[in-house]
């Protein structure tokens, strides 16, 4: 949780960079959509692979080389001089960063069993929501020295939390002494040397031939589309025009917050009142993530309401996080765990990089930066309609 506290100021603060990239180098809003759709497909590839790879050799070294890595090629981009040298930059960084969600998710795995998953999963995805928000407010803070320092001055606390989570953090309990849990998911026998000398392709084989898996990996693209075209495009739609002087720049804020909030309510959701039920628990915030994002859309600039639907849009769209990922082991089983993680992360973020250019090509052509929320209420919907065939 530490460490991915801060994992996202390596990739998040991006949105508010855009404005001042467009200003300095003549940029458009669909050709900066393209450099993130590059990191976000990266890191999708990354993660295809990273997550089969956390079964097989443990996900803490994997983390820690994806922080300091992510540190480095955060700092290349702030040296930029056009979209090439963006762009290359930050595909880089996105193979960075997969080094870290499906890897740790293995370590949660081998920790906690399925009875308390919903809740560690939830408290995870609670540390990544608070990850938005530190991004959010050091972009916000830092956005006044200018774009550059962007992508120098938050991926700082990333590299401290690097080196703090390589000396706490063990994969297994077997690594300090403890025994490890034993195999528990969907009536699996107990792991036997000739398991761990699994193939590559027949671990990706457990993930592939699950139906109710694949569908949920369907849903998580979509809910996915909604939740990085927020962290992008509102920034920029508060931002405005004067993007330095901006009187509603802080405003974006309560969308991470709300993230935050929404991820540990949801896991907390799914053990305590619908039983491990996480499917129930995803289309219910999915259902409400669409509501909020219509509403945004046609709520007028300056509205009261405004910033409590920004939180709740957050809360709902992000919420469904810690339902996703505790479903890898509940659906593979926990010594898949990690290849599951990475291929679900895989459809998650081929969705969300679709989204980016099309996103901005959309606020190009409209002039009209609101169109996210128009987005974010047709994508959550999609995503709640593909969960319900997850009967989990």
């Amino acid at each position: 949780m530490l460490l991915y506290l801060f994992y996202y100021t390596g990739r998040q603060t991006f949105g508010f960079a855009i404005p001042g990239m467009m200003e300095e180098l003549n940029l458009t809003k669909s050709q900066l959509g393209w450099c993130g759709a590059l990191m976000l497909w990266s890191y999708a590839l990354g993660q295809a692979v990273n997550g089969q790879l956390a079964d097989r050799f443990g996900g803490r070294k994997m983390m820690t080389a994806g922080g300091i890595l992510s540190v480095i090629f955060n700092w290349i981009v702030s040296f930029s001089s056009g979209v090439a040298t963006i762009a290359t930059p930050w595909a880089a960084n996105g193979l960075a960063q997969s080094m870290g969600w499906a890897p740790g998710s293995r370590i949660l795995s081998n920790w906690w069993d399925r009875q308390h998953r919903g809740i560690v999963y939830g408290s995870y995805v609670f540390a990544a929501g608070c990850a938005s928000i530190i991004a959010f407010v050091m972009a916000t803070w830092v956005v006044d020295f200018g774009w550059r320092w962007i992508f120098r001055l938050p991926v700082l606390l990333l590299l401290v939390a690097s080196v703090i989570f390589w000396f706490f953090v063990r994969d297994k309990p077997t690594d300090c002494g403890l025994p490890d849990l034993p195999e528990q998911e969907i009536d699996e026998p107990e792991q036997t040397e000739d398991d761990r000398a699994e193939t590559i392709r027949e671990r990706y084989m457990v993930a592939l031939k699950s139906i109710p898996f694949l569908f949920a990996c369907a849903s998580i693209g979509f809910q996915n589309l909604a939740r990085y075209g927020l962290y992008v495009w509102v920034p920029v739609h508060f931002l405005g025009n004067d993007w330095k002087n901006s009187p509603d720049k802080w405003i974006s804020v309560w969308l991470p917050v709300g993230m935050a909030v929404g991820a540990l309510t949801n896991g907390w959701i799914s053990d305590r009142l619908l039983g491990g039920n996480r499917s129930k628990a995803a289309i219910l915030f999915l259902l409400g993530a669409a509501a909020c994002g219509a509403g945004m859309w046609f709520l007028p600039p300056g509205h009261f309401l405004i910033v409590p639907l920004l939180f709740l849009t957050g809360f709902f769209v992000f919420g469904p996080e810690s339902a996703y990922w505790a479903l890898c082991p509940d659906l593979l089983g926990r010594r898949h765990a990690g290849t599951g993680t990475g291929v679900m992360n895989f459809s998650a973020k081929l969705f969300a990089g679709i989204g980016e250019p099309m996103i901005g090509s959309m606020v190009d052509l409209s002039g009209q930066t609101s169109v996210i929320f128009a987005v974010v209420a047709i994508s959550c919907t999609l995503a709640a309609g593909l969960m319900a065939v997850v009967k989990h």
